[in-house]
């Protein structure tokens, strides 16, 4: 079996979980291919992935569409890091007798960059940074998060660890979901409410929801008006759920106090992107599930996935 490792990036795929019951496996021994570009053409995946039997993908880096998977007649497996992946058209697959599956995932690593987001903007870190190694000394002031309120836009494994941070910070903890109850925002400290009462009440709103149809451009020019002018929006989910356009011309007219991104409509975000140049943004490029712990169950999965489908035995469907 040849297997395709796409976008490590890092180059650390290979030694982040140990490969040897995939590529010495007695029945199937394997040979394993590490690409740390990207590529987004398909005609260019397409060439690239013709030879192999087995895909291995980072969570959405990579698409896999209809047009890709049909063209691949070699392939037999996709593998993909995480619980889900709509990137993946798991209907076309299945037609042409791919198996598709995913591995486990960990939720602390989006939530610890939520805070290290909300911090920086905060507490401008960057700038006041920057002005330290330029020789300046306290250029602004910074603001307080305890006595202020956190808002959440969505609940699950992600927004309560983060709710649970806001309460060590001191910070009351307002929560939206679309099958949120009030006992069970109260169990985790928060108190629920309406997604335009958490956009309109809190200093801090931070996105933790799944992208689908229902949440794409969730957060558009209407609910951004609903914001506080000097509010924090972070959104370490993933970017279509805030409207792009609209986000860029509330930060054009000064509304919105800072807002921290960790995920974009397209990624890698284009050099010429405007949000590289919006003011009063701090952007990190997609790292929220990018840590040692995090990839260490990504692979552990993918070699559980991949030795499971050549032992014969059951696998995690996506």
């Amino acid at each position: 079996m040849r297997i395709a490792v796409l976008d490590d990036y890092q180059g650390v795929a290979l030694t982040s979980a140990d490969w040897s019951p995939v590529t010495d496996h007695a029945t199937a021994s394997s040979t394993v291919d590490v690409f740390r570009d990207h590529l987004s053409e398909p005609a260019a995946l397409v060439e690239r992935l013709e030879p192999y039997d087995a895909v291995v993908v980072m969570r959405e880096r990579t698409p896999l569409p209809r047009e890709v998977l049909t063209r691949l007649p070699r392939l037999r497996l996709v593998v993909t890091t995480g619980r889900r992946n709509p990137s993946i058209d798991t209907a076309a697959a299945a037609e042409a007798g791919i198996t598709v599956c995913g591995t486990d995932s960990l939720p602390s690593g989006p939530a610890e960059l939520t805070w290290a987001l909300v911090l920086g903007l905060a507490r401008h870190l960057v700038t006041e940074a920057t002005a330290v190694r330029d020789g300046g000394w306290q250029t602004t002031v910074g603001r307080d998060l305890a006595g202020h309120t956190l808002g959440l836009v969505g609940f699950g494994r992600i927004g309560t660890q983060v709710a649970g941070v806001a309460r060590a910070f001191g910070m009351d903890v307002v929560a939206w979901s679309r099958s949120l109850t009030p006992g069970r925002a109260a169990d985790a400290g928060a108190r629920a409410a309406s997604l335009d009462e958490v956009l309109s009440t809190s200093d801090v709103v931070s996105i933790h929801l799944v992208l689908a149809e229902g949440t794409r451009g969730l957060i558009g020019e209407r609910e951004l008006g609903l914001m506080r002018p000097d509010a924090l929006l972070v959104n370490t989910s993933r970017g279509p759920i805030v409207d792009e356009q609209a986000l860029l011309a509330a930060l054009d007219r000064g509304h919105l106090g800072g807002v921290g991104l960790d995920v974009f409509d397209e990624e890698p975000l284009p050099a010429g992107h405007p949000l590289r140049r919006a003011p009063r943004t701090l952007l990190t490029p997609h790292v929220g599930y990018v840590t040692q712990d995090v990839y260490a169950t990504f692979f552990r999965g993918v070699v559980e996935g991949v030795t499971a489908y050549l032992d014969g035995s059951p696998v995690r469907l996506l």
